[in-house]
C-alpha cells in the first residue's frame, strides 16, 4: 500500500475489472434514474477537452445516483444525419455513410477514455434504418393527423449549404451551420404544424425544473400576445386589409399602414405611377432573410399610391410596403401609430407621414414630438368617445368594443411559425410520402417502413431546389399504394432535428423492431430525469423534443408529455481569451496527452475544477497539476494510515461528518467546482490531524473514498479495495452525516470592547453566558477603561463589553 500512486496501472486494472463486472445492473429492485447527455454528431475533428466537460458532469451525476441506490439509465448514441456530416463527407471526398461510420468509431474510442458508465447495449444511431424507421413512422402519424402538410412559399435558403433552413437555423441573417448570408427561395416544402401545440408548449414550461434563462428563451420564441384583428377597407375598392394589433386602444392614432412585400395584395395595390418602384422593392425584399429584415437599422419602404380607411374615424391612411413587416407574422399587415411606437415614428419622420398623439401622460398633447411616447399607460386624447379613458384599461376592453361594432375581432397571436421540415439534401431520412396524380399525397404503408436511402454515386447538393434523390429515377418512380397508378416518391429529406427530437425514447428499447418503444418499458424507464447539454440548443432541439413528446403522448405511445424533467446547461471550455476551441483557430487541446501524463481521474476532476459548471471557463493546462497533486496526497494519506488500527477520536468523527455535510450540500446544488475544492480543504485538515493522531481511522478514509469515487472512479475503487471495502465502491451507500457528531466541542469567540474586537477566546460550545463573559473579561482586563455598563453574549459568536 506504500507504493506511490501509479495512475496508468490503476486505471488499466479497473477498466478491465468493470468490463467483467459492470457496476450498474438492473436487478429489478432499484428505482430508475435516467441521466442523459445530448448525443453528439460524429465530427471528423474528434473530441477536445471542451467536449469532455459535459460528459464528465453527466457521468459524475450518474455515479452519484448509483451510490444513492438507483439503477441508472445512462446511454450514448449518434446524431449522424444532416448537414454537418454531409458537408464533412463532401469536403473529404467520401460517402457520408463511410465517413460517419469512421467518425463514430473514433469518437466512441475517445469517449471510452472518459471512463463513463455508458450502457453501449442501448446505443442508437439516427442513420441506422432500424432507428429511422420510427422517425418515418412518427412523420406518417403526424401526416394522418393533419400535422404534416405541404406548402409552397419563400423560405430561408443557404447558398453555400444549398438547402432550406428553418427560422431557428438563421442567426443574425446567416446560416447557423456555415455562416453564409441567407437569402430567400420559393420552394415546395413539408411543414410540421408545431403551432397547434403553441399554448401547451408555453403553459407547460411552468412545470419544468429548467434554468429560467432557457424557459424565458422558449417563451419569447413562442411569443404569445393578445390583441385584435381590425379590417381597413381599401379606398375605392372592394378589398379590405386585416391587421393584427396588440394596441387596439391606439386605433385613432393610426395614420398609415404597412404591408409585407409578400402580402397577397401588395403588388395589386400599386397605382400606375408607383408600379415600377413597388415591383423593384418586392423583388429586393425577397432576397433578404427575415432576420436581416428585422435587424436593418435603416428603415426602407415604398408607397403603393393606394389608401385605406381608418374604421373608427374614417380618415384616409396611405398604404406602404416595408420589409420590416413579415408575411408570416399576424396577417402580414400592420396599422402604424407613429406617436406611440419607435419604429413607426422613425418611419413616419423619414417619409413625412402625419403623427397623431392619442395617449398622454397628463391628458395634454405634446407639441412637435421628437420621440414616440411609449409609456404603458396614460390618458386617451384625440380619440373620439375614448377620450379621457385610461389607456391600459382601454387596451384590454378595446378588442371586445371593436368586435361589437363589427370592425374586427378579438385575437390571440403567436410568433411561433410552423416548422419547415424539408431539406434539399441527400444525407437525411427520406420523407415517406408518395405523390399520386389521382390520390394526392399518400404515406408509405407502415409495413413498408423504413423507406431506406438509395446508395448513390453523387450525393452533392444540386442548388436547384431539388434534392439529389430526384435524379435517381428507379428510386423516385413507384406505384401509389392506394390506387396502384404510377406515382413518384418525395425526394426531399428530413432535417437533422428529426431523429434528435425523439431519440431519448428509443434508448430504453433500442432493439425493438415492432414498435418505437414498448409501453411497458416506457412506463418503467421514462421520461428523462436529468438532461445535460449546451444552452445553444435552448430553442431548436429542446422545443422540437417537447413538441414530439406531446404528440406521442396524444397518440398513446407514452404516458407523459414533457421529455426532460430537469435540465442542466454546462458552460463551454474555451481557448485563451475566451475564444471557442476549433481546429481552424489552432487552439484545440486534445485530452489524449493529458490522460497519458496525469491520468483520467485527474482530467475528470480538473474539467470540473476550472469553474462553476454552468459558466464558460478558459482552459489552462497548468491547473491540472494541482488536481494531480491532490490525488497523490490523498493516496499517501490513505497509504500511511491503512496498516494502522487507528481509533476515531471526537475530532475525526467531527471532520468526517462535516466532510459528508459539505460535499453533499455542494453536490446537490450542482456546485461541482466547490466539491473539488472541498475535497482539497478536507484532505489538508485530515493530513494535519494525522500528524497529531498518528493516522486517520479507516471509516473516515472509506467515507472520503465513497464521496470521491464519482469524480475519480479508478482511485476510488483502488483505495476502497485497499481499505478493506467489499465489492465495488459503487455498491456502497452514499454517506449520511450525523449532525450531532459534526458539532464543534469548542468554538472560537470574538471578545469586543465597545464593538471592537480586542481578543479571541476558545470556549466549550455549550458554555453558559456567565462563564463566557467571565472568560472574555479575563482576557481584556487591560483594554477596558471606565465603568462597565452592559455585558452582551451572542452564543458561539461574540462577547461584547460596553464601557463608559
Amino acid at each position: 500500500m506504500a507504493a506511490s500512486y501509479n495512475h496508468s496501472a490503476i486505471e488499466k486494472k479497473w477498466r478491465e475489472n468493470w468490463e467483467k463486472n459492470p457496476i450498474n445492473v438492473d436487478d429489478g429492485t432499484k428505482p430508475k434514474y435516467y441521466c442523459l447527455d445530448m448525443f453528439p454528431y460524429p465530427s471528423g475533428s474528434g473530441l477536445h477537452v471542451g467536449h469532455w466537460r459535459g460528459y464528465v458532469i453527466s457521468d459524475v451525476w450518474s455515479r452519484y445516483q448509483i451510490l444513492k441506490g438507483n439503477y441508472v439509465i445512462h446511454p450514448m448514441g449518434w446524431d449522424a444525419f444532416g448537414l454537418p456530416a454531409e458537408n464533412y463527407a463532401i469536403k473529404m471526398g467520401v460517402h457520408p455513410a463511410k465517413s460517419t461510420a469512421e467518425n463514430v468509431s473514433n469518437i466512441k474510442r475517445q469517449i471510452n477514455e472518459i471512463a463513463a458508465i455508458y450502457d453501449w447495449d442501448m446505443e442508437v444511431n439516427t442513420t441506422d434504418p432500424g432507428f429511422y424507421k420510427w422517425t418515418q413512422w412518427i412523420f406518417v402519424q403526424m401526416f394522418k393527423k393533419g400535422l404534416a402538410y405541404e406548402k409552397e412559399f419563400p423560405i430561408n435558403w443557404c447558398p453555400s449549404c444549398k438547402t432550406g433552413l428553418a427560422n431557428e437555423e438563421v442567426v443574425n441573417g446567416s446560416c447557423e451551420r456555415c455562416g453564409t448570408a441567407v437569402t430567400k427561395k420559393n420552394l415546395r416544402q413539408w411543414m410540421l404544424k408545431i403551432t397547434a401545440y403553441a399554448d401547451r408548449l408555453l403553459n407547460d414550461l411552468d412545470k419544468l425544473d429548467w434554468p429560467e434563462k432557457v424557459k424565458k428563451m422558449q417563451s419569447e420564441w413562442i411569443g404569445k400576445s393578445y390583441g385584435a384583428e381590425v379590417d381597413f377597407k381599401v379606398d375605392g375598392r372592394e378589398e379590405a386589409i386585416t391587421v393584427y394589433t396588440t394596441r387596439p386602444d391606439t386605433l385613432y392614432g393610426a395614420t398609415f399602414m404597412v404591408l409585407a412585400p409578400e402580402h397577397a395584395l401588395a403588388a395589386g395595390l400599386a397605382t400606375p405611377e408607383n408600379k415600377e418602384a413597388v415591383e423593384t422593392y418586392i423583388y429586393d425584399a425577397s432576397m433578404k432573410s427575415n432576420v436581416d429584415r428585422l435587424q436593418d437599422k435603416e428603415k426602407t419602404g415604398v408607397f403603393t399610391g393606394s389608401y385605406a380607411i381608418n374604421p373608427l374615424n374614417g380618415a384616409k391612411v396611405p398604404i406602404w410596403l416595408s420589409d420590416y413587416v413579415l408575411a408570416d407574422y399576424g396577417t402580414g399587415a400592420i396599422m402604424c401609430v407613429p406617436a406611440h411606437d419607435d419604429r413607426d415614428f422613425e418611419f413616419a419622420k423619414k417619409f413625412n407621414i402625419p403623427i397623431v398623439q392619442v395617449i398622454s401622460k397628463d391628458g395634454i398633447e405634446i407639441e412637435d414630438m421628437t420621440e414616440a411616447y411609449t409609456e404603458a399607460s396614460g390618458i386617451m386624447i384625440n380619440s373620439g368617445e375614448w377620450n379621457g379613458m385610461e389607456s391600459s384599461v382601454l387596451k384590454k376592453e378595446a378588442p371586445a368594443m371593436i368586435e361589437e361594432r363589427g370592425l374586427g375581432k378579438k385575437t390571440v397571436n403567436f410568433k411561433l411559425r410552423d416548422w419547415v421540415f424539408s431539406r434539399q439534401r441527400y444525407w437525411g431520412e427520406p420523407i415517406p410520402i408518395i405523390h399520386c396524380p389521382h390520390c394526392g399525397n399518400v404515406p408509405v404503408p407502415e409495413d413498408q417502413l423504413p423507406l431506406t436511402l438509395p446508395e448513390v454515386e453523387s450525393y452533392q447538393p444540386t442548388g436547384t431546389g431539388e434534392s439529389p434523390l430526384a435524379d435517381i429515377e428507379e428510386w423516385v418512380n413507384t406505384t401509389c399504394p392506394v390506387c396502384g397508378a404510377a406515382a413518384k416518391r418525395e425526394t426531399n429529406t428530413m432535417p437533422q432535428w428529426a431523429g434528435s427530437s425523439w431519440y431519448f425514447l428509443r434508448y430504453v428499447d433500442s432493439h425493438n423492431d415492432k414498435e418505437l418503444v414498448s409501453r411497458e418499458k416506457a412506463d418503467k424507464y421514462l421520461p428523462v430525469d436529468m438532461y445535460i447539454g449546451g444552452v445553444e440548443h435552448a430553442v431548436l432541439h429542446l422545443l422540437y423534443s417537447r413538441f414530439y413528446t406531446k404528440f406521442l403522448n396524444d397518440i398513446g405511445v407514452v404516458d407523459f408529455d414533457e421529455p426532460f424533467t430537469k435540465l442542466f446547461n454546462q458552460g463551454m471550455i474555451t481557448g485563451k481569451n475566451g475564444i471557442k476551441m476549433s481546429k481552424s483557430k489552432g487552439n484545440v487541446v486534445s485530452p489524449d496527452e493529458l490522460v497519458r501524463d496525469y491520468g483520467c481521474d485527474s482530467l475528470r476532476m480538473y474539467e470540473l475544477f476550472v469553474g462553476p459548471p454552468e459558466l464558460d471557463a478558459e482552459w489552462d493546462d497548468r491547473g491540472i497539476e494541482g488536481v494531480s497533486r491532490f490525488l497523490s496526497r490523498f493516496w499517501n494519506l490513505a497509504a500511511e494510515s491503512c496498516g494502522k488500527e487507528i481509533e476515531p477520536d471526537k475530532e475525526m468523527l467531527r471532520l468526517r461528518n462535516k466532510l459528508i455535510f459539505d460535499i453533499d450540500q455542494r453536490f446537490n446544488q450542482f456546485n461541482l467546482n466547490t466539491v473539488i475544492s472541498g475535497f482539497m480543504e478536507y484532505n489538508n485538515k485530515l493530513i494535519d490531524l494525522a500528524k497529531r493522531a498518528g493516522g486517520i481511522d479507516k471509516e473516515t478514509l472509506k467515507t472520503f473514498v465513497i464521496l470521491l469515487a464519482p469524480f475519480a472512479p479508478h482511485i476510488g475503487e483502488e483505495l476502497w479495495q485497499q481499505l478493506g471495502g467489499s465489492g465495488s465502491v459503487f455498491h456502497a451507500q452514499w454517506p449520511v452525516c450525523d449532525e450531532e457528531a459534526m458539532k464543534d466541542d469548542e468554538v472560537e469567540i470574538a471578545v469586543q470592547v465597545n464593538g471592537k474586537t480586542r481578543a479571541v477566546v476558545k470556549l466549550p460550545a455549550d458554555v453558559s453566558k456567565e462563564d463566557a463573559i467571565e472568560a472574555g473579561k479575563a482576557l481584556i482586563q487591560d483594554k477596558m477603561t471606565g465603568t462597565i455598563v452592559k455585558e452582551i453574549y451572542v452564543p458561539g459568536r461574540i462577547i461584547n463589553i460596553v464601557c463608559k
